[in-house]
């Protein structure tokens, strides 16, 4: 699979008129669920977020304030170099059943982008989601709650610029009371969230909250 998507999904993008993030969190809220492949086998499981990265409610000062949004453009790699991942991008939409469709399970590097938000960079808040791991072991975001504040999340973009965004929370949340407006509403600024399985682990019901990354643009290079 190559890095970026073929035309007709900028195309598709550019054409639909975006739904208001009321309603697409709650098909979020029920189709991240999707990302539930995984197999809570590994070690401990996936790192959860500490106590003082979990209130992503007061931002606090960033540079972020200061960087004009980009325009649009797809995305085509993730980097997040404190937690080494390094993955393509490919676009998602919602499946059959009106949920988020996640990349494909079986492929433990990948990530994707939710083609009914903005693309990383535009004001808005931009989602980009991934698997925590699956049947083989750890996926591209299994990592994801190691994260801190101030860590950097970049995204490279089919432009060939590259949109830096400084993270300034990182919370689970249950799957079963998922706060969607707090998490997908925009702040008037370029915002993103990168969101994975997390919380407890069975084997009935999977993982039953997500790890959900709060960042803002910082930079555009």
């Amino acid at each position: 699979m190559s890095a970026f998507e073929p035309d007709e999904f900028e195309e598709e993008a550019r054409r639909r008129k975006r739904a208001p993030w009321g309603v697409i969190a709650l098909v979020m809220i029920t189709g991240l669920a999707l990302i539930r492949n995984g197999s809570g086998d590994f070690d401990e499981g996936p790192p959860q977020p500490a106590v003082a990265a979990a209130d992503s409610r007061v931002p606090g000062a960033t540079t972020a304030a200061a960087v004009r949004p980009l325009p649009y453009s797809i995305p085509g790699r993730v980097r997040i170099p404190a937690i080494q991942v390094d993955a393509p991008v490919m676009a998602v939409g919602l499946d059959a059943e009106g949920w988020v469709d996640a990349p494909p399970p079986e492929d433990p590097n990948l990530a994707g982008w939710f083609t009914g938000g903005v693309t990383p960079g535009e004001k808005g808040t931009a989602v980009v989601v991934g698997h925590v791991d699956n049947d083989l072991g750890p996926a591209v975001f299994y990592g994801l709650g190691a994260l801190k504040k101030g860590d950097r999340v970049e995204i490279e973009r089919q432009d060939g610029k590259t949109a830096v965004f400084e993270i300034y929370g990182i919370e689970v949340f249950a799957k079963s009371d998922f706060p969607g407006d707090r998490v997908y509403n925009s702040k008037g600024s370029s915002e993103l969230r990168v969101i994975t399985c997390g919380g407890g682990f069975t084997q009935q019901n999977g993982y039953d909250g997500n790890v959900v990354v709060f960042a803002r643009l910082a930079e555009a290079r």
